[in-house]
Formats: C-alpha cells, structure tokens, sequence
C-alpha cells in the first residue's frame, strides 16, 4: 500500500484507558480487535502483532526514546535525568554504539557461560535452606536477591555491601516508570547514591588493576570516546537492566509453573531437562517489559496508516508474544510447546537487544530447576500474583510460596 492510498493516523481507532481491574492481557485483546494499530488518548500509537514489531525495530524507520519521557514528567536535571542522558538505553546510533560495543565486548557469551556453576550454587544457597519453611515471599527472600548478587559478585563487591547495593538498586529502578512525586524523590536520591558507589568502585579498580569483567570494561573504554559520566553510567545500566527484569520473570515463571501442577510435575521429575523449555515459555507468556517506547525518523506506512516523522509508537511486546499467527493456542502456558521463536522478544530485538540475555536466562534456568528439586511438593499460599503494566518494564505484586507444599 502507498503512502497516498494510506489513512491518516486520526482515522485510527481510539482506545480509552483502562479499567484499574482488568488483566493486561484482556485489555490488550480488546484493543488488537479494533485493529492491529491504534492511538490512545495521548496521540501514541500502539501496535500489536509480532510482524509490527519486528518492522518498528527497523533503525531506518525508527529510533529508541531518548530523554524525552523524561522531559514530559518535567525531568531536566538531577540523577534520574543524568542517567537517562547517559545510558545505552537511552541512545541511539553512533552515540549508542560507542556505549555498547566496551561492554558488549567485556559481558560476552563465554564469561556469562563461565559464571553458570556460581549462579547454580547461589540458587541453591537462597532456595534450599527454605525447603522446610511455612512460607516464602518469593520476591523478597529470592527473586529479588538473586539477580542483584549475581551483578554484585560480577563486580567484585564486597559481601557487606550487598545488603545496601540490593536496596538502592531496586529503590533506583522505580525512576524509570511514572511513580508519585513521593517514590520519584526516593528513587533519585538512591539513583544519585547508586551512582556515587559506582563511581568510588572505578576508582578503586582503576587502583587496583584486577582481571575481572569491571577490569576490562575500563580497559575496552580507556582512550576511548566515551566521558567518565557514560562510562558510569553504563556499569549502572548494567546492574539496572540485569536486576529488576529477572526478578520479575523468575518471579512469574514459578508463579505459572505452580498454577499447573502437571506442568510442574514435569519440570520435578526431571528439572536439568525441563529448566529451558519452562523458562522459554515464561518469557512468552509473561513478558517483563511489555512494549518498546519508538519514534518514527521517517515517513512510512504501517498497518495501512501514514506515519510521520516524531511519532511515538509502542511495539507491543506482550501481544508479539501471543500472536495467534506465530503461536498456536497462544494464551496458553505450556512448556512443551515447540513453536518458540529464535530470538525472543522478550529481550527486544535490533541493535537495542538486551546485552544481559544470555546471564538473564542461566540465573532463571538454575532458579527454577533449584525450586524444583528442593520444593517438589511447593504450591501456592494464596492467589496466583498479577503483573501489571503494558509499556516499560511491568510490575510483580509479592506473593507466597509453601515449599512443603503445606
């Protein structure tokens, strides 16, 4: 279809916000069937299916938001917009590539591999002790620790600063979705402290002079373009990145293993075998992050509508992952399904894929099969946990877990 045969994107169909009580997964549905693109009450436009998707990623076509949510919440300054400023995450072209390619170079594949053994034992380490607890708050007693001493063990930290680290993490991460003016002002100050440590922990480094992955990272960027704020910046995009999203998965990948106890009996019965394929299929039915902020740098036309340059679109990620023409019975949670794609896109796609995929999936891989060999008989102490969100990075509410299975 050409442009001029195209509708304006006014003609689009209009999708009011949502009731605070419906599922994501629902409201999305009734908005894919008013069509595959739509616009909401704030001019964004939201597509739906897996091909879309993958045609948005097309650097050609658009590029990654860069400060300018920050800039509409009437964030200009501070920590928050420091890292916003600084961060691969928040560039693109040959800014981001300068950004990437150190620590691409230093987070490779053969290191993540490496570090496999000692994710296993720190899985062991938090879920085997519990085994014969009443009951365990998954997200505050596991899959909140976890990733952060995985990140805090790649750096190098010392063991008396986990506790600290682990808080201003998570504290730090609520900077990056609307929160109140409350939250926001916490979540600055401890991206600000975050920082600070981040910095002191170069400069010993840089003293220091180890071979460890931080080591070569500040060799791959020595006399290199990247100012000393990008350099930081990227270390704590690194333990940003690699911390909320994989607690949040491991989270309700156990949450949807328990739900159905035939599923979870397979992954028990033989849990070396099943890790994959089960945290395979909870990437897919629950994605972290549920669609990508774009913005359109050229004229094109998508699901039959004309697209300007400066248009904000949101590929979603939730409805990719459950198009009904990549996936056979897509709503349903099922580990032995044999239609996964290649590369998930739950780790995004293009040159903004996620650095952390391979680490991502071998601390979920050893969390799970760890709860399965020490909790075989756990079930849910409750209703099963929601996530909530349909752009950036989702939402867990905690829950509990009676590992005897009580």
């Amino acid at each position: 279809m050409s442009g001029d045969e195209a509708r304006p994107i006014r003609d689009l169909p209009l999708i009011t916000p949502r009731d605070r009580d419906i599922d994501d997964h629902a409201y999305l549905a009734e908005a894919w069937a008013m069509g595959p693109l739509v616009r909401d009450t704030m001019g964004i436009l939201h597509s739906f299916p897996h091909d879309s998707f993958l045609d948005l990623l097309d650097e050609g076509k658009t590029r990654q938001v860069e400060t300018e949510g920050a800039l509409a919440r009437g964030i200009t300054s501070g920590p928050i917009f420091d890292f916003l400023s600084n961060s691969l995450l928040t560039s693109n072209g040959e800014v981001h590539r300068n950004r990437r390619t150190p620590l691409a170079r230093s987070f490779s594949f053969p290191l993540m591999k490496a570090l496999r053994p000692s994710v296993a034992q720190a899985a062991e380490a938090l879920i085997a002790p519990l085994a014969t607890a009443g009951k365990v708050a998954i997200l505050d007693q596991i899959a909140g620790p976890m990733p952060a001493q995985v990140i805090a063990e790649i750096l190098g930290l010392p063991q008396a600063d986990i506790p600290s680290f682990t808080r201003q993490v998570y504290s730090a991460i609520r900077a990056l979705a609307a929160r109140s003016p409350e939250v926001m002002r916490e979540a600055a100050a401890d991206m600000g402290d975050l920082s600070s440590y981040v910095s002191n922990l170069i400069a010993q480094r840089r003293r220091d002079n180890k071979t460890d992955f931080l080591s070569d990272f500040l060799a791959a960027t020595a006399d290199g373009p990247l100012s000393e704020d990008e350099i930081r910046f990227s270390v704590v995009t690194l333990i940003i990145a690699g911390s909320d999203t994989t607690r949040a998965a491991m989270a309700i990948t156990l949450a949807r293993l328990l739900q159905h106890p035939k599923q979870w009996a397979m992954l028990v019965s033989d849990p070396d075998h099943w890790k994959g394929p089960a945290v395979e299929e909870g990437l897919r039915h629950d994605p972290v992050v549920g669609a990508l902020g774009r913005i359109a740098v050229t004229k094109f036309v998508l699901s039959g509508t004309r697209i300007s340059p400066g248009t904000l679109i949101m590929p979603s990620i939730l409805t990719a992952t459950r198009d009904p023409a990549q996936f056979a019975n897509p709503d349903r949670f099922d580990i032995t399904r044999d239609d996964h794609f290649r590369y998930s896109p739950a780790f995004g796609g293009g040159v903004h894929r996620c650095l952390g995929e391979a680490l991502a999936r071998i601390e979920l891989e050893e969390s799970i099969a760890a709860f399965a060999r020490h909790w075989p008989n756990a079930r849910l102490a409750g209703d099963v946990p929601k996530m909530r969100g349909i752009t950036g990075t989702r939402g867990i509410e905690e829950y509990q877990v009676h590992p005897g299975g009580l």
